[in-house]
């Protein structure tokens, strides 16, 4: 009696289902190359499958990926690369892009970049709003930018939200030149001639740039002549510091010195007298003579958000002023309380206007 056939039991490699990648079938070929398309889809890359160990009893083989310079890698898991930083696929625009070279600046919100336009400062290039294209406080600034050189580009407030990594920016932004700080020398010899009794800030280890610029408005206001900062440990005049300051840049200018200490003796050698601000171990502000025969010229010396004055910079003072507090909070904001000493010393010496106020009410 013939015995019955056993069925073949195993699986033709004919017989297996190819795997499917890119559009494309691979067998089990050992030098297979496939074409994969980079996610640009610019251009296209050839390279070889490198199998997992356990290929051959899984039939499963680990994903090719496009890394970021076109080299086709194999793992257990896919990489993504992301090669745009911009929040969404639109055309990329080169000079926004390139903002942040050391040779540019960006500008935005409507006082700061009226200011700059009022004041004929090269604008390499304005992004703005078709709304506010026409309105009459641009329409004619904009045309005369156009007219120096500047590039014009009418764009709506999505594309300025990714020019400005979605700053206020109040429908305007522009690209300037880097701030251009002034010498010590240079800022004594402005001053002097601006005012017989003039009043600059020095501001130590400032690091958010909301209270430099909030200090650079209120001096700018009441009078003052102009700003020394440090180079290292505090920010620099930047995009936020523009905004804050809402144009009082244009008129104010600001030194930026490696040695603080040293800049304080500059400045007393140039007859200047200095006050440094304390929280408790100063002289009440209101109780300090800044007017009479031995008035003198003003530096006002602020310290950082924290720590307040350094002990070397307080060593380099003439006297120690604070405010007098009577409530329950201990201290107050660096740009407040730097603004209530600027107002104390214009109030004594008559500067702030009110003789004109008066006789307007009159």
């Amino acid at each position: 009696m013939k015995k019955p056939s056993r069925p073949n039991l195993q699986r033709k490699q004919s017989d297996s289902k190819p795997l499917k990648l890119k559009g494309r079938y691979l067998d089990d070929k050992p030098a297979s190359r496939v074409e994969l398309k980079s996610r640009s889809g610019n251009s296209s890359v050839t390279g070889p499958i490198k199998r997992s160990p356990h290929a051959a009893q899984s039939h499963e083989l680990p994903m090719p990926v496009v890394s970021k310079r076109g080299i086709v890698r194999a793992g257990n898991r896919p990489e993504i690369v992301e090669k745009s930083h911009l929040k969404d696929s639109g055309p990329v625009d080169e000079t926004a892009a390139n903002l942040s070279d050391e040779e540019t600046e960006l500008i935005y919100g409507r006082h700061s970049v009226q200011a700059a336009l009022e004041k004929e400062r090269t604008l390499n290039r304005i992004w703005i709003t078709p709304q506010l294209r026409y309105d009459p406080r641009f329409h004619s600034l904009v045309n005369q930018a156009k007219a120096n050189g500047s590039i014009v580009d009418e764009v709506d407030f999505r594309r300025l939200d990714q020019i400005t990594d979605r700053a206020i920016h109040q429908g305007i932004a522009a690209q300037v030149s880097a701030y251009d700080y002034k010498e010590l020398s240079e800022l004594i010899a402005h001053a002097k001639s601006a005012s017989e009794q003039p009043v600059l800030v020095v501001a130590e280890g400032l690091n958010d740039p909301h209270n430099l610029g909030a200090i650079i408005r209120t001096a700018e206001a009441l009078g003052s002549q102009g700003m020394v900062i440090p180079q290292r440990r505090a920010v620099g005049i930047t995009a936020t510091v523009r905004k804050v300051a809402a144009g009082a840049l244009e008129n104010f200018p600001v030194a930026r010195v490696v040695n603080l200490s040293r800049a304080l003796e500059e400045l007393k050698a140039a007859g200047f007298w200095i006050y440094g601000t304390a929280a408790k171990e100063g002289k009440a502000i209101h109780t300090v003579q800044f007017t009479g025969k031995l008035a003198r010229p003003v530096v006002l010396v602020v310290g950082s958000e924290g720590d307040g004055l350094s002990l070397l910079i307080q060593r380099c003072c003439d006297e120690l002023v604070s405010i007098p507090l009577r409530g329950n909070t201990p201290s107050l904001n660096v740009s407040v309380a730097t603004g209530m000493a600027l107002y104390e010393i214009y109030r004594q010496r008559g500067q702030l206007g009110f003789t004109l106020i008066n006789n307007q009410g009159d």
